[in-house]
């Protein structure tokens, strides 16, 4: 019996690498990082596993984020992720050249760099290479019949860049992106403890603040506070200090509002009956944004439109992929060279 490839769907995002493979659903989930020895240039850890070593690091080991704001930054650490996960699938009676491989990328990646991810899907041996907007996939996933004459609104607050577009008998009619997202989120977070509490901290510290009282709500019936560690400027050694929510609000409707600013934009120049549309049927918001407490209400009040969050926020580009994948005789198109 002939041998047959894999449907591999990969949403390449700035936070976190998911992989879809046909029949086995999402096989890797785990952050985008990747550490090398720095004298060998052998891959210590990917992952979750990398993750954990970040901003612990020594002079000898390299960790790399492969995707910096919504593009690569590194494709040697981007093929170490693809490579792995591959190679992991171990499948006797499959064919890795007869694979399909759908790579989804953020919207802003030029053409040079989509095509850099194509080559890159071939040096992996596979030859059937198509990459797609995340935006695309992530509406499908989020259960966005794209291909309808509707114009459908979709916002993925992923974690390098905002994705916002527009969508109307399978593709994109209009689109923005803006890096605002969770990575300039805990940037924020933490450039406003330096100068308020005059205390460094760490990217995962700012990330656990973020995560423990973020919110985008009007209303903050009790103002909590989060307790967390770091070096103090003043004494040079480590030391803990407090966060209440409040200020942390303050950071994330500054973050958001520059994101709403964008949206506003893109309806300027948009066709009326697609307008129509959205107003009639709202909009749906992805990625790990869509996760943060108060964020419906927070764009209902600012753009006066019905919101709707992904039922799936962090995992709708890969199950967007799934149905790109089965029905790619239809959707995915070699662009040419």
């Amino acid at each position: 019996m002939a041998k047959k490839g894999y449907e591999i769907g990969v949403d390449l995002g700035t936070a976190n690498t998911l992989v879809y493979v046909r029949n086995r659903g999402i096989v890797y989930n785990e952050p985008s990082i990747v550490a090398f020895d720095k004298a060998t240039n052998k891959v210590i850890a990917i992952g979750h596993e990398a993750n954990e070593m970040l901003g612990k690091e020594h002079v000898k080991i390299q960790v790399v984020k492969p995707l910096e704001g919504g593009v690569i930054a590194d494709y040697t650490g981007t093929k170490v992720i693809l490579e792995t996960v591959i190679n992991n699938l171990k499948d006797t009676n499959v064919d890795v050249k007869k694979s399909t491989l759908l790579i989804c990328c953020p919207s802003e990646m030029t053409t040079s760099e989509r095509k850099a991810l194509r080559d890159l899907g071939q040096e992996l041996k596979i030859n059937d290479v198509f990459v797609e907007q995340e935006i695309k996939a992530g509406a499908i996933g989020a259960g966005i019949d794209i291909f309808k004459a509707q114009g459908s609104m979709v916002i993925d607050v992923g974690g390098g860049s905002t994705d916002i577009g527009v969508l109307s008998l399978g593709d994109l009619v209009a689109w923005d992106s803006v890096r605002v997202a969770g990575s300039h989120m805990d940037q924020e977070i933490i450039k406003y403890v330096k100068y308020k509490y005059n205390m460094e901290i760490g990217v995962k510290t700012a990330e656990k603040i973020k995560l423990n009282l973020g919110t985008l709500r009007e209303e903050i019936v009790e103002d909590i506070e989060y307790t967390y560690a770091g070096r103090s400027m003043t004494t040079n050694l480590p030391s803990r200090s407090k966060i209440k929510q409040s200020e942390v609000r303050a950071i994330l409707v500054k973050a958001f509002d520059a994101i709403i600013d964008r949206v506003l934009r893109l309806f300027h120049n948009l066709q009326p009956e697609l307008a129509a549309d959205i107003f009639e049927h709202g909009i749906v918001i992805n990625g790990g944004g869509a996760l943060i407490d108060g964020v419906k209400e927070f764009f209902e009040a600012r753009t006066g439109l019905k919101v709707a969050i992904s039922e799936h926020p962090l995992t709708s580009i890969a199950e967007g992929s799934k149905h790109l994948l089965t029905n790619r005789g239809n959707y995915l198109v070699k662009p040419v060279d």
